[in-house]
This record gives C-alpha cells, sequence and structure tokens, in this order.
C-alpha cells in the first residue's frame, strides 16, 4: 500500500517569509504613494534602495545590513511633516518592526532607531499643517511598532541560543564518546597485555628450554618434562584468556560467585575439602583486579593439590575499607620445600599489573598465599 506523503511542518524559513512579505509591502506602499515633493522621492528611493540590499545580504554581511536597515528607517521618517500621505509613516512602521525584531544590533540601537522615528514625528509636526495630536499619534505607533519587534526580538535570540546550546551539547557528546571509545581501547589492550603477555612469555621461555635441551644435549627426558610444563602453561593461560574475554564481556559472576565455583570444582576433582568464606560488603572491582584474585586462587589451589592432596584448605575473601584480600591456607608436610613456584611468582606480577600485591610463606606447618587489590 502506497504510503501517503504528508506536507513539512515549515515550507520556507520564517526569516525568507518576512523577507518577501516586507518586500511587498514597501512596493505597494511606494506604488500607491501621491507625493509631488522630489526630494522625499528621492528618501524614498534610497529607503528602499537600503531595504534591498539588506534582503540580498542579510544572511552574508548582518552587520553591515543591520546599518542599512537602520538608514532605511530613519529616511522615510524625515518625511512624516512634510509628506502629502500616509506613505512615509507606512514606509517608517515597516522598516523599523523589521528592524526592531533584527537579533543583531543590540537592544540600545533599536531604541535609539525607535527614539528617533519618534522624535522626527513630533518635531516636524509644525510644516505638516496638522494638530499635535496627529503627531504625538504617530509616535505612539512607532512606539507600538518597536516594543512589538523588541519582543519577537527576544523570540529569536532564545532560539539562536538554544540551537548554539545544542550544538555545542551535540559536540561534547561527540567528544565524550569519542574519549569513551579510546578509554574503552585502552582498557582492552590493557587487559590483553595483563593477561596474555605473561603467560606467552613463559610459555616461549619453555619451548626454548626444550628446544635447547634436544639440540644441544639431546636430553628426551628432560625435554619432555619442559614441553608437558608447556602444555600446562598453554592451558593456564588459555583459562585465564576465556576468563578476561568473559570480564571484559561483563558476564562473568562476582569474585565472591567465581571463587566459590573454584571451590567447588577443587572439592569435585580432588576429593579434598575446601572452606571458602566471603566477609566484608562485596563491591565491584575492575576487570584485571577480578581475574587476577582468581587466577591467584585457581593458582594456590593447585599448588595445595601438588603439595598437600588431602590436606583441607581455606579460603577467605575479605572486603575491607581500603582493599579487597584473598587469602588462602593449606596444611604443608614438612619434607615439601616451602617456597612459590613459577606459577605464583607469575600472580604476583599479574597482580602487580593490576595495582595489588602477593604474598605467600610458611609457618608452623601452614602454606598461605595472600593477595590484596586495592578498591
Amino acid at each position: 500500500m502506497e504510503q501517503k506523503r504528508s506536507l513539512p511542518d515549515t515550507i520556507a524559513p520564517g526569516w525568507l517569509v518576512v523577507q518577501v512579505f516586507g518586500t511587498l509591502f514597501v512596493i505597494i506602499t511606494l506604488v500607491t504613494a501621491r507625493e509631488s515633493a522630489l526630494w522625499i522621492w528621492a528618501l524614498y528611493g534610497v529607503s528602499a534602495a537600503c531595504w534591498l540590499l539588506f534582503v540580498a545580504l542579510d544572511r552574508s554581511r548582518p552587520r553591515l545590513t543591520a546599518g542599512l536597515l537602520a538608514a532605511a528607517t530613519l529616511l522615510p521618517a524625515v518625511a512624516l511633516g512634510a509628506a502629502e500621505d500616509s506613505t512615509a509613516l507606512l514606509l517608517t512602521a515597516i522598516i523599523l518592526g523589521r528592524f526592531a525584531a533584527l537579533a543583531t544590533p543590540s537592544v540600545a540601537a533599536i531604541v535609539g532607531v525607535g527614539a528617533g522615528t519618534m522624535a522626527l514625528a513630533i518635531l516636524t509636526w509644525p510644516i505638516s499643517g496638522e494638530t499635535p495630536v496627529g503627531a504625538f499619534g504617530q509616535a505612539l505607533v512607532l512606539l507600538a511598532i518597536t516594543l512589538v519587534g523588541v519582543n519577537h526580538r527576544q523570540h529569536v535570540v532564545r532560539r539562536e541560543q538554544a540551537e548554539r546550546l545544542l550544538e555545542q551539547t551535540r559536540l561534547a557528546q561527540a567528544e565524550q564518546a569519542r574519549a569513551a571509545a579510546l578509554d574503552e581501547r585502552t582498557r582492552i589492550a590493557r587487559e590483553i597485555h595483563d593477561v596474555l603477555a605473561h603467560s606467552l612469555g613463559a610459555l616461549g621461555v619453555q619451548l626454548e628450554l626444550a628446544e635447547a635441551l634436544l639440540a644441544e644435549k639431546n636430553d628426551v627426558t628432560g625435554a619432555l618434562a619442559t614441553v608437558r610444563r608447556s602444555r600446562g602453561l598453554a592451558a593456564d593461560g588459555l583459562a585465564e584468556a576465556r576468563a578476561a574475554v568473559a570480564a571484559l564481556r561483563q558476564d562473568i559472576p562476582s569474585l565472591a560467585d567465581a571463587l566459590a565455583t573454584l571451590a567447588e570444582v577443587h572439592r569435585r576433582d580432588h576429593r579434598s575439602p575446601v572452606d571458602f568464606r566471603a566477609d566484608g560488603i562485596p563491591r565491584g572491582l575492575s576487570s584485571a583486579a577480578t581475574v587476577s584474585l582468581v587466577g591467584t586462587a585457581r593458582e594456590a589451589l593447585t599448588n595445595a593439590a601438588k603439595h598437600a592432596p588431602d590436606a583441607p584448605v581455606s579460603m577467605t575473601l575479605d572486603f575491607t575499607a581500603d582493599v579487597v584480600r584473598l587469602r588462602v591456607r593449606n596444611p604443608l608436610p614438612a619434607e615439601v620445600p616451602a617456597k612459590g613456584g613459577f606459577g605464583l611468582t607469575g600472580m604476583r606480577e599479574r597482580l602487580a599489573l593490576a595495582g595489588g600485591t602477593l604474598d605467600s610463606g610458611y609457618e608452623e606447618g601452614i602454606w598461605q598465599v595472600t593477595a590484596e587489590v586495592p578498591e
């Protein structure tokens, strides 16, 4: 079915309509004039010429045309007392109304031109042959037209101010959107670097070591062990990359829920008890901090399963006023070396990139890992 076309809300701009009708009124007034004095016709002609220049140049030279329109207003007012008909009053009123509605001249200039036309109407009455009442009546008409024009000018000025404000708002919104896009790109680049740079770097080192063992020492056993470590690093890096992507997409659970899931997976896979507890009021963290803390918990649980497979593990997440603290504790047999491995070194570096710290140590048969990130 063919859609009906509706007429636009405005067929032509308001300023164009005013110029066209003003020009028609000026032409009609001059055509119907009945005047015998040539000097008065000269005033009318110069005034009409100033009006036409105003119409032609108003959009490109507003200050110049405002001056031309002021002259076009005052010229016929000079003939108010000597004119043989109402042409001088009509020309003065038409052009004064347009001048008073302009936004370019100041209010003082508009008042000055309006007062000038009223003064000419009053001062020239002795040569008009009319009573003073008629001269003051003309002045009152010109005063009313000036007030109406100034009132319309206020609406024009407010509209132009609103348009400028709207344009400034659009520009500000565009700049904010551009800044937000740059910030988001920077954040994504930082997250990818924080999560992947260390894992890929460690993987590269392990593969170089395996190549050296095979090429220089022909140590197949050592190279095989190194390749296995590399495979573990690759698996850990893939898991961390997935967690980072999920954090960037903001579809991962909260930090407490993620740690609770890790504890449940550890209980199921290693059949060892894990006690997880969250204290304090939870609050949002950056994705880098969240991924780092989850990775620290994963590494600590992996070490606990490796060095103390049957020992219980306690994991505490504490939201304090200044920091978010993760503490993982598990008993450690005395014969096991109490030192952090390569994985904890990587976690320490990654937490540092997120502005956090990691401490680990052995005390009275308990191995403890503590990670902190600022609020």
